[in-house]
């Protein structure tokens, strides 16, 4: 069933109001065809121009890239050839900076040695004196004790 609007469509003019004008009708593309052809034709040469120069880009185009694409293989080439070196100097640091905290730490740990022992030092003579204060009474009772018990057992 057609829709509203295609039945409204009937009834449209399809001509300008006025008389109705008699002959063929006109062809727009001739004309326009007439009218445009020498002002295009004369754009020929500027077009060929620009198909030359649009060639010579890309050949251009090409050759730098193929000369990007050589130089990015040389990089990665030299790269390749250097990493050895460079892994070997990165390790040496890593040689170095591992002895050097080595280093310090041993002189640290010789550091509290030396300390300990000075306090050692320092504290071993009282150390001792409180010691033998100690055990000295205890050893005088005992030797006492048998010194009697010698005695006793003579007597008998």
């Amino acid at each position: 069933m057609p829709s509203f609007r295609n039945f409204l469509a009937r009834f449209r003019p399809t001509g300008t109001p006025g008389a109705a004008a008699g002959g063929v009708p006109a062809d727009r593309a001739a004309e326009l065809a007439a009218e445009l052809g020498p002002s295009l034709d004369r754009l020929a040469p500027a077009q060929e121009e620009a198909a030359g120069l649009r060639k010579a880009a890309e050949q251009e185009a090409e050759r730098i890239r193929q000369d990007a694409a050589a130089r990015a293989r040389d990089l990665v080439a030299d790269a390749h050839a250097r990493a050895p070196g460079i892994r070997e100097e990165a390790a040496a640091d890593g040689r170095r900076a591992a002895a050097a905290e080595a280093a310090r730490v041993r002189q640290a740990a010789e550091d509290e040695v030396r300390e300990t022992r000075a306090r050692a030092a320092a504290r071993m003579p009282g150390m001792v004196d409180e010691v033998a204060r100690r055990a000295l009474p205890a050893a005088d009772g005992a030797a006492e004790g048998a010194a009697e018990g010698a005695a006793d057992g003579a007597v008998t």
